[in-house]
């Protein structure tokens, strides 16, 4: 994949009609479901959300559910595999980003970027990736706040409780590992879909660039 992260132009945001209609079927989902939302969103014009636990790609899903739900306009980030035909026009119509995180691809420095030419922008980032079954997060998310001077919004789907939402909002300090503390912490005890994989990541504290 060549691109590297370009913001759509045009969304389901941008229909006053659609979004509407995607509300109503975003509230289908989380009733039939079982779900609920929580939280409210925050009265700030740009921020970074972290989308977590990340441990299955039904999370996707739900966090856009979610978006919806809460009124949040949201960028999501997304794996750049899931982007082919015939589904890829209707993904980045619905505000998703296509990300190869295989390759070195620039994606910090073209966020950051983004945010300083955005006067609106909220950008929805899975932190977590699973290899050969071993929790890890990538930082990525952090050095876009940290560089674009947005806060990080812990957004979460628990999957044991089946709640999902919006939780507190941290400033980067510029110092991570204390950041990164902080944020771990709120996440002890919210379950993903597959929970181990979040627990070896709580108990290795592994974290990745």
């Amino acid at each position: 994949m060549r691109e590297v992260l370009t913001i759509p132009n045009k969304t389901v945001y941008d229909s006053p009609l659609f979004k509407r209609a995607m509300r109503w079927v975003a509230w289908i989902i989380f009733r039939g479901k079982g779900w609920k939302p929580a939280g409210k969103r925050p009265n700030i014009p740009k921020y970074v959300i972290i989308a977590a636990p990340h441990t299955s790609n039904w999370d996707f899903l739900y966090t856009l559910c979610l978006a919806f739900l809460l009124d949040i306009e949201a960028v999501i980030m997304m794996k750049g595999a899931w982007f082919h035909w015939p589904v890829d026009r209707f993904f980045r119509w619905m505000g998703a980003l296509p990300v190869d995180r295989s390759r070195s691809t620039g994606v910090v420095a073209k966020a950051v970027e983004a945010f300083h030419e955005q006067s609106n922008m909220v950008l929805v980032v899975p932190p977590s990736g699973t290899r050969r079954q071993v929790m890890y997060w990538k930082t990525g998310f952090y050095h876009i706040a940290r560089s674009a001077g947005v806060p990080i919004v812990l957004g979460y789907l628990d999957y044991r409780h089946k709640v999902g939402g919006i939780g507190p909002t941290l400033y980067p300090s510029g110092d991570m590992t204390a950041d990164m503390r902080l944020i771990r912490e709120f996440y002890v005890g919210i379950e993903g879909k597959h929970p181990r994989r979040m627990q070896e990541f709580i108990a290795t504290e592994g974290l990745h660039s």
